[in-house]
This record gives structure tokens, sequence and C-alpha cells, in this order.
């Protein structure tokens, strides 16, 4: 089993703490990206809302997640242990498995074969939708 990612809130309020903080992140992504499409002043307030910029935000805050990836008994170990609801995603006959928990007893999984970066990039939406939007979308 190894780890990726860097950010595992360990409570809903540091969740939110963590999603503000990476707020000015997005912002400079979004307006480089647009500085590097050639938008214009014009283009750039019309097409760059605070939806994209939110849309930025919960995908780079979403990208920074700790998964834990493992074999189908390593998952099943820490599954055991593991005192809170726990969603799957994905084909119960495959090898390995990706997780996620979340800091209110929420936790996802993906299971996949060979394609590992693919299975972590889909946890992490995953985790997005089901754990964190909704405590992100209080604050």
């Amino acid at each position: 089993m190894h780890t990726v990612g860097m950010v595992s809130p360990a409570s809903a309020d540091a969740a939110r703490e963590r999603y503000e903080a990476v707020g000015p992140a997005a912002q400079t992504v979004v307006r480089e990206v647009a500085k590097a499409m050639a938008f214009d002043r014009e283009e750039y307030d019309e097409r760059v809302t605070g939806d994209v910029v939110e849309t930025a935000r919960d995908a780079l805050f979403a990208s920074l997640l700790e998964v834990h990836v493992g074999d189908r008994d390593e998952f099943e170990e820490w599954r055991e242990s593991y005192d809170g609801e726990v969603t799957t995603v994905g084909h119960e006959n495959v090898d390995r498995v990706a997780w996620h928990a979340g800091p209110t007893g929420q936790a996802v999984a993906a299971t996949f074969q060979n394609e590992e970066d693919a299975a972590v990039a889909t946890l992490r939406r995953q985790a997005f939708g089901r754990v964190y939007r909704e405590l992100v979308d209080r604050s």
C-alpha cells in the first residue's frame, strides 16, 4: 500500500479552511491560463466568472486530497477498522483499490485493475462530490 496526495483534513472546519486557502491559487491559475489563451480584458471579464474560479478551486482542492492505494486485501483490512460509511465505485472483481476517508465519517473508494492515475483522479472527484461539496458549500 502507498499514499499519494497531501491533504486529509481532520475535521469539517479544517476542510473548509483548506478549501478557502486554495482560493487565491485557483484564481491565479485561472488568470494565467486566460493570459496564455490571449484573452483581452473584455473577453476575460466576459468569460472568467466566479463559477469558473470556483470550479478551479474545486479541482485544485480535490487534486490535493490524500489517497491510499493498495490491493483488495489491504483495502478490506483498512475497511474493517474504519468506523464510518464507505461508498465504493467500480467493479468488485478487480485487484486494486484507491480510497480516501473524509473528516465526517464518510469514505470513498474506487476499484481499478491497471490505471492507477486514472483511478486516483476519479476517486478525488468522487470524494469531493460525495464528502466535501456539502462541507465547503456551508462556508
